[in-house]
């Protein structure tokens, strides 16, 4: 059975109010350039983030990404939740804040309230991704397998580090 992320709409309405629906890349962060966002689409692995509570509990985490005729991408995030025993889902559309070759997004699951979704690394092959939200309490490390390269995870964290994340409070997630 599928429920939505209703605390995920909930989150994000209160963080938009609180951010004044400011949609932002964090001091010190550059989003990717050279972004194909054709490449970028299809299904990804979350491997570890900072605690939040739309996804507290949640295993398993993925996020399925679909360029629309418009431009948009739907995203569409999908977690287990274990103490419920049962599949939540969050669907929601991503804008491009820019120019679609700059990995610099804003993301809503409700209305017109936006979070930013910047790629902070990608490697060139589009297997690995590090992203950072509107600030450093925002992270998250895709893959497109659940179990990637230990030494691919070691360098997104160190490279988490090196741009001020508190990289010893990443949650690692079981798939």
């Amino acid at each position: 059975m599928f429920r939505p992320f209703q605390t995920a709409l909930t989150a994000v309405l209160f963080a938009g109010m609180l951010a004044g629906c400011t949609v932002k890349v964090p001091a010190g962060i550059e989003p990717v350039t050279g972004f194909q966002a054709e490449r970028y689409m299809g299904r990804w692995y979350e491997i570890a983030r900072l605690d939040h509570s739309f996804e507290r509990g949640l295993e398993r985490i993925t996020a399925e990404y679909a360029l629309q005729p418009d431009g948009t991408v739907r995203v569409t995030n999908r977690g287990f939740a274990t103490a419920k025993g049962e599949w939540n889902e969050a669907v929601g559309t991503a804008k491009f804040i820019g120019s679609p070759d700059v990995g610099a997004l804003k993301v809503s699951f409700f209305g017109p309230f936006y979070g930013g979704y910047n790629i902070a690394d990608l490697d060139p092959g589009y297997q690995h991704a590090l992203i950072a939200g509107p600030n450093r309490s925002y992270l998250w490390i895709l893959s497109r397998s659940p179990t990637p390269p230990r030494a691919e995870v070691d360098r997104l964290v160190a490279k988490a580090a090196a741009l001020g994340f508190d990289t010893q409070a990443l949650i690692f997630v079981k798939h």
